[in-house]
């Protein structure tokens, strides 16, 4: 279960006019098993908290739902223990002398444990998994043991699921008897991995390796001297000239509602859609690891945050519910946090110097920013999703990786699709990809789309008639169709990307707007049209703008990870006919992501520095000037009469002890020594 949003016009009119609310309804998902025609099925529920009314939800297009594109249950992973149980014991003795002395069951300290694939299977209508063991020990995803098998477990009855294929020593068997049998006369390369000890403690946080930083000093810590500058009610969230709402949607996670500036709507919405991760390899595993996160409920997936390492301690800290493969709402303790911090950078300086040893002024703003954050840790992997909202007028929205990479059993070959980071333990190549929904409302509902480049042009020099003048000239291009604003992987991309209302302008003429400012490394992960690809169809896309459409309300589903093929959401449909994006409301989706070749230094984990990418909103003429103005943190010094600095506050110059019990303290002069 999770909100099901109203009608934007139907907000809108609340927001805005004072009109009623409309009534507050839920999505409520459930899968049909125990019938003749299994099925799943979405209602919507209203109203809220009282409900007296369902409807079924559908997809754009009426498509229906496949059975076998559910999401897996934590009743169907009962089921696959149990199979892996019974595939263990077959094959104990070749598990036990592989790993030295693990197992899969009757185990105490040197267990096995797995980690699933998807897609499940290769084409709609299947539900078959490849599985691969591990040793369960801390970082259990980075100790793959070399034993991959694929289970079909598509009949509704766990009895009469088969194993299909089994992989082992680089060879396919096609049944685990096989594999016993040829394993027991010699006639397969038997793996023998390290014995367990220190080796396997290579995937702990365990501390190792020398450091001459002092463990008894404390690193800089965040402080609010005078307590926080923000305001928090409920979901609802100001500071500085800021306001917004916010969500965790179970399905898909953060989502920012009805974004304003100095009471401005800029944003109706900015909201997580989906992330994937493309993966190849050399075992079957490896090549067939194509995750969809939402598919995961990736939105779920917002465990606890912690002080001073997640989040810093002076945070407001927030829970999280959700109601996903369960009987009872869960409660995710302090799983988001708001708080505000410096960026020890400023957000504007300038050093004005007379040239002379001395100065005529300085002044600067320190930079601080607001962050909203929360994380998903989708089995190995966490991605930490942050929105940063600056003074002056400028939002960031950020994804940064860490966690652990996916690992599977290392081969020769395999070197072609990763790096060796252990002993026989190869890191995957993989690609990320993160899609955001971005519905600007910039200075009203009817927006326009302009690209602008930059065109040389050579004239004769109006001072210099025998020479001529080469420089850069403006190139706008405005984008009328939907189509022509759908920008693929691999052409040239536009430097600014320019969003703005055509009737309405600031002080100095100029059409007020907004712009989108790309920080990603993204790539297309499959040729277009290619079986899975057809499921991640925004992802051919670093940017589309399409026309609002209520129907049209997310690029992705819960099912395209287990039915990637003929997708229920296809985000291809909303840009298909290519409908008038000139004055209209207008929504950007945005693609955003990283190649990640593993690499050593990915063990334990992979590192945040260098792993974040996203987008900024900016400004572009919406203000008419920077409306950090408005700031009373600014300082300006100048040389007084008397030569001493006078310096100009308008906020008290005492921080507090724990910051510092200095005074501020300018000279602004420089001379030879």
């Amino acid at each position: 279960m999770e909100l099901h949003l109203p009608k934007k016009y139907e907000a809108l009119r609340a927001l805005d006019r004072g009109q009623a609310k409309p009534p507050r309804q839920a999505r409520v998902i459930i899968q049909f098993g125990n019938q003749t025609k299994p099925n799943i099925t979405e209602y919507i529920v209203s109203p809220l908290p009282s409900p007296k009314s369902h409807i079924v939800k559908t997809f754009k297009g009426e498509k229906p739902v496949q059975f076998d594109s559910r999401p897996i249950t934590a009743a169907e992973y009962g089921h696959i223990v149990d199979i892996l149980v019974k595939i263990s014991n077959k094959a104990h003795k070749l598990l036990f002398e592989t790993t030295g002395g693990f197992s899969f069951s009757n185990c105490s300290d040197r267990c096995l444990t797995f980690s699933d694939i998807a897609p499940r299977g290769l084409g709609p209508g299947e539900r078959r998994s490849w599985i691969m063991l591990q040793k369960f020990v801390e970082g259990y995803f980075i100790h793959p043991i070399g034993f991959e098998v694929l289970i079909n477990h598509q009949d509704l009855d766990p009895e009469k699921w088969t194993v299909e294929k089994v992989w082992y020593s680089s060879r396919y068997f096609d049944s685990v008897e096989e594999l016993v049998e040829k394993y027991e006369s010699g006639k397969v390369e038997k793996v023998k991995l390290p014995d367990h000890g220190d080796d396997d403690f290579f995937s702990t946080y365990i501390p190792r390796g020398y450091s001459n930083t002092p463990t008894n000093i404390h690193g800089p810590k965040l402080v609010e001297p005078q307590g926080p500058r923000y305001y928090v009610d409920h979901n609802f969230v100001e500071y500085a000239g800021w306001s917004f709402a916010y969500r965790v949607r179970s399905s898909a996670g953060l989502q920012v509602f009805d974004l304003r500036f100095n009471g401005e709507r800029i944003a109706y919405e900015i909201s997580l859609q989906e992330a994937i991760a493309f993966y190849a390899g050399d075992t079957p595993a490896a090549m067939q690891t194509k995750y969809i996160d939402a598919g995961w409920a990736m939105g779920t997936s917002t465990y606890e945050l912690a002080p001073g390492i997640d989040c810093p301690e002076i945070a407001t800290f927030v829970d999280l519910y959700h109601y996903f493969d369960t009987d009872k709402p869960v409660r995710y303790r302090n799983a988001l946090c708001i708080f505000e911090m410096t960026t020890a950078m400023p957000l504007r300086r300038h050093f004005n110097s007379n040239f002379q040893g001395g100065y005529n002024f300085f002044a600067g703003l320190e930079n601080t920013v607001l962050v909203m954050r929360t994380t998903s840790t989708v089995y190995n992997y966490d991605y930490i999703w942050d929105f940063l909202f600056y003074l002056n007028g400028v939002v960031e929205v950020k994804v940064s990786a860490s966690g652990y990479i996916h690992a599977t059993f290392f081969t020769p070959n395999g070197l072609h699709y990763g790096t060796k980071v252990y002993n026989y333990v190869l890191g995957n190549l993989h690609t990320h990809l993160i899609h955001y929904k971005v519905d600007l409302d910039i200075a009203g509902r009817e927006n326009s789309f302009e690209t602008m480049d930059l065109k040389f042009v050579n004239f004769t020099n109006p001072w210099s008639p025998k020479d001529f003048v080469v420089q850069s000239k403006l190139h706008r291009t405005e984008h009328k169709t939907e189509r022509s604003a759908a920008f693929r992987f691999g052409k040239k991309f536009p430097r600014y990307l320019h969003f703005y209302n055509p009737s309405e302008k600031n002080k100095w003429g100029h059409q007020k707007g907004y712009r989108i400012q790309f920080n990603s490394h993204a790539h297309s992960v499959l040729p277009r049209g290619w079986r899975e690809e057809n499921g991640i169809s925004w992802s051919r896309y670093p940017l589309a703008v399409t026309r609002h459409k209520d129907s049209e309300t997310t690029s992705s589903s819960i099912y395209a990870q287990n039915d990637p093929w003929e997708p229920v959401v296809s985000f291809e449909d909303y840009i298909r006919n290519n409908e008038d994006i000139v004055n209209q409301d207008l929504v950007a989706w945005v693609t955003v992501g990283f190649l990640h070749v593993p690499h050593s230094e990915d063990i334990p984990n992979t590192a945040t520095p260098g792993n974040a990418v996203g987008f900024f909103l900016r400004p572009f003429n919406f203000f008419d000037e920077d409306p950090s103005l408005a700031s009373r943190s600014t300082v300006i010094v100048r040389p007084g009469q008397d030569g001493k600095p006078k310096v100009q506050r308008w906020t008290p110059e005492v921080i507090g002890h724990c910051v510092t019990d200095k005074p501020f303290f300018y000279n602004g002069t420089y001379a030879g020594v």
